[in-house]
């Protein structure tokens, strides 16, 4: 036992004496004692060459360090974006899960309940909608470097060349015989949709409603704004909203002073939804993509509003840039806006108005 710690100790020195570091400050000791200053020991050709590897094994090492830390972020975010996408796919995003609906609203703290008057737990996220969007072929904006203007259309040729061609158009004369640029005023929808009504209930059940750039939440919000602002008073701040209408009584009533556009094909069916956009000059929507059924119309009631069209990035070198049309009182546009990226705004000086809906 003795010989062997013995030659245990014997290995352990002769390893300490042949391991460089444990060498250099014996031999840096030993150089102190004898009376070499740290100013001459600095001189010596390879102390220097030490030190500035050391330095270059340290930048080396912070580079890496970041490096490494940025490839974990990418495979954290790239993780993450799978998940969702998954997430997205096996619940046929939005959700309709009603037991997921229970934990949610128990998560959000909701009433018991609430799962059974809310149509989705969790809303789509727009960026999310466009970032899985599959690319689409730039058939439908190559050849368009503006948006036409025609009047007496017949159904015939609108079917031919613009109903499902996704080339945007205005039809001049869309609203005529109509008596909506008469009756639509923020007071007529204001009355429609009353406090209490079925019509307000049924448009914040079951409905969609957007608020842009407002401070409204609800459509009952927008009918509670002050006179000033509502009637766009000097001073008073600018607003913009859209919402859809789902409930059959309103319908009726807003149907009763527009009808189907003349020069849809007569195969075509209108959505049951009508789809409402009403603000003050200034605002309007900010550029996006939509994710609708069908191409739609949007007839402008009142006001003026300009559009800016945008082909989406996998055509940006193969179609215009951007296309500008503004739309005056009694024109219609038709667009396909699962397509085309738009924006719109209120120009002029009068209270814009839009009614449309989606055909297939």
């Amino acid at each position: 036992m003795s010989q062997i710690k013995e030659n245990g100790v014997e290995s352990t020195s002769k390893n300490n004496a042949e391991n460089p570091k444990v060498r250099f400050k014996q031999l840096y000791k030993k150089a102190l004692d004898l009376g070499l200053s740290e100013e001459d020991f600095n001189k010596i050709d390879a102390i220097k060459e030490i030190r500035k590897a050391i330095q270059t094994d340290d930048v080396l090492s912070r580079i890496w360090n970041i490096v490494w830390k940025c490839c974990l972020l990418v495979l954290s975010i790239t993780s993450l974006i799978v998940a969702v996408a998954v997430f997205v796919f096996v619940f046929q995003w939005p959700i309709e899960n009603k037991t997921l609906f229970k934990v949610w609203f128990a998560l959000t703290g909701e009433e018991a309940g609430s799962e059974r008057s809310e149509i989705c737990a969790v809303n789509a996220i727009d960026y999310m909608a466009e970032m899985f969007r599959p690319p689409t072929s730039c058939d439908f904006c190559r050849n368009v470097s503006s948006v036409e203007k025609l009047e007496h259309v017949s159904p015939d040729l609108f079917e031919k060349v613009y109903a499902y061609s996704s080339v945007p158009v205005v039809i001049t004369d869309g609203t005529k015989n109509w008596t909506a640029s008469k009756v639509f005023s923020y007071n007529f929808f204001k009355s429609l949709y009353s406090s209490g009504s079925p019509a307000l209930q049924n448009v914040e059940e079951n409905c969609q409603f957007f608020p842009y750039k407002t401070n409204f939440s609800t459509l009952e919000e927008v009918f509670e704004m002050n006179e000033d602002r509502a009637l766009m008073k000097d001073g008073s701040a600018p607003w913009y909203i859209g919402w859809s209408n789902c409930d059959l009584s309103a319908a009726n009533t807003l149907r009763g002073h527009y009808s189907r556009p003349y020069f849809l094909p007569q195969v075509a069916e209108s959505s049951k939804t009508d789809w409402i956009f009403m603000g003050s000059p200034g605002y309007g929507a900010d550029l996006h993509i939509d994710a609708v059924e069908h191409p739609s119309w949007q007839a402008q009631i009142t006001g003026t509003k300009r559009w800016t069209l945008e082909p989406p990035p996998e055509c940006y070198f193969q179609c215009p840039k951007s296309i500008q049309v503004v739309i005056h009182p009694g024109e219609i546009i038709v667009l396909d806006t699962n397509r085309w990226y738009h924006s719109t705004l209120n120009v002029g000086d009068d209270i814009s108005i839009t009614i449309g809906s989606e055909y297939d």
